[in-house]
């Protein structure tokens, strides 16, 4: 072969490799997201996912294109958003929360399932165990051992004279009911009683606040449920007529009113939903990838909200605390 042949040659291998990766780069990812929340109250944790993708080389408008969805905190609306979802036959759907996952769990077994911070998926009935899930779904879950009787030793601290503790429960969260019996295994333990009161709607929530009061609720557990996030300032505004300290399970809620936090760390939760996503993404099958728990835990004070309620916090528990808000 002479030269010019072999230049020829080269050139027209190398016009080949190029137009492949072009192609193939212009394939784009294509996931849904549904969410028992309003879209108004997710700017900061859209902004988290959206950077945690970024990172693994996923970016939207680009090579991925994301279908959302939000119930506004009406469970009511999630199988019909659901099932706008199966039907554009996405590469994968994230549920945020249990309430959600059940809605695209009902409408497809075939499309890869994602959940977000599931209080106990098994017990849901969303995957066969944490280690091996089976099936089309998976995700992060929030259920760790120990979890709920360290909260509530961490209120007993701040509050030593607090012994009956309102629980607002959503009958549509199948965990909260199912867990009930725990929760008064828990609150056994540490001599403590749990005052349940059930809500369904957020124009419960005056009354059912009133009604814990009325039957000697000397403080608030709030826990992480949709509808209770999504209405936690009207929840705050009754607790305040009681003066009843509240016990929430986040930073968010913390700032918007709460007096102590004490949950798994929100940040690593969401960059492990998206590590899952990823590897979804590049091939790997939902039945083979494990649930994650938390490992991080973050305790927060609200020095502000003690100050208004007279509650004084101990040392001790300031030196742990992760977060104050002053």
């Amino acid at each position: 072969m002479d030269r010019r042949t072999f230049i020829g040659a080269t050139a027209c291998s190398l016009v080949v490799v190029p137009f492949a990766g072009a192609e193939q780069a212009q394939r784009v990812a294509r996931i849904g997201w549904l969410w028992n929340d309003p879209p108004q109250g997710l700017i900061e944790i859209s902004k988290a996912y959206a950077s945690h993708l970024r990172a693994l080389g996923w970016v939207e408008g680009q090579n991925l294109a994301i279908e959302r969805r939000y119930s506004g905190g009406k469970p009511e609306l999630l199988i019909g958003l659901a099932d706008e979802l199966v039907r554009l036959k996405l590469d994968l759907i994230a549920a945020e929360g249990t309430i959600a996952t059940l809605a695209v769990k009902d409408v497809t077994n075939s499309i890869p399932i994602v959940f977000a911070r599931s209080g106990d998926p098994v017990r849901a009935g969303l995957v066969a165990s944490l280690a091996r899930p089976g099936g089309n779904v998976t995700g992060t879950s929030t259920i760790s051992t120990d979890l709920d009787q360290k909260r509530l030793q961490l209120l007993r601290e701040l509050l030593p004279e607090a012994r009956r503790v309102g629980e607002l429960v959503v009958p549509a969260n199948p965990i909260e009911l199912a867990a009930r019996s725990d929760y008064e295994r828990v609150y056994r333990v540490l001599g403590m009683q749990p005052v349940f009161r059930e809500v369904a709607k957020a124009s419960e929530l005056d009354d059912a606040v009133d009604e814990l009061a009325r039957r000697g609720a000397q403080a608030l557990h709030v826990s992480a449920e949709p509808l209770l996030v999504t209405n936690f300032p009207k929840i705050v505004n009754a607790a305040q007529r009681h003066l009843l300290p509240v016990m929430v399970e986040g930073s968010v809620a913390l700032e918007a009113g709460g007096l102590i936090s004490y949950a798994p760390d929100g940040a690593e939760l969401d960059r492990q939903l998206v590590l899952i996503i990823d590897k979804i993404l590049r091939g790997a099958r939902p039945a083979d990838l494990p649930v994650q728990q938390p490992r991080k835990f973050a305790l927060g004070i609200n020095l502000k909200v003690a100050k208004a309620l007279g509650v004084k916090v101990p040392p001790s528990l300031l030196l742990r605390a992760d977060k104050v808000i002053e």
